[in-house]
């Protein structure tokens, strides 16, 4: 999934196509246009159900108190929690690498904006005070 912090100004830089030549083969043109973004601009979801402890902590929602059913957002070397009431922090205490780590099989949902994915994936405060197995 890919999905641009609200916290930045900076616009998603779209993925380039692989132009359409005549002659091309069109499985191979299909495979590159399917190929998930790669690189330090991209940002990647993790939907985290379970509690998280950072440093023997629990993590806690400051807005509502929620205390599992999290959204990690990783751009860059920062990674985000977002609660489902929305409320969202940069969580210096966990690093590209513990992200990394989490994740087992990525899904590859793309969405256009944070915005969006939030909404798709319940994050936008629609369920707030509610938790999801």
């Amino acid at each position: 999934m890919t999905l641009v912090p609200r916290t930045t100004d900076r616009t998603a830089e779209a993925t380039p196509a692989l132009p359409v030549v005549a002659g091309t083969d069109p499985l191979l043109q299909l495979e590159y246009e399917t190929q998930p973004p790669n690189g330090p601009g991209v940002t990647r979801c993790l939907s985290h159900p379970r509690e998280l402890a950072l440093r023997g902590i629990p993590v806690m929602c400051s807005a509502c108190r929620a205390r599992r059913d999290w959204l990690l957002i990783n751009h860059g070397r920062n990674v985000w929690i977002v609660c489902r009431c929305s409320n969202q922090w940069l969580e210096p205490e966990i690093s590209r690498a513990d992200f990394d780590a989490l994740i087992a099989i990525p899904d590859g949902t793309m969405y256009p904006s944070v915005e969006q994915g939030l909404a798709a994936l319940g994050f936008d405060g629609a369920f707030a005070g509610t938790y999801l197995d």
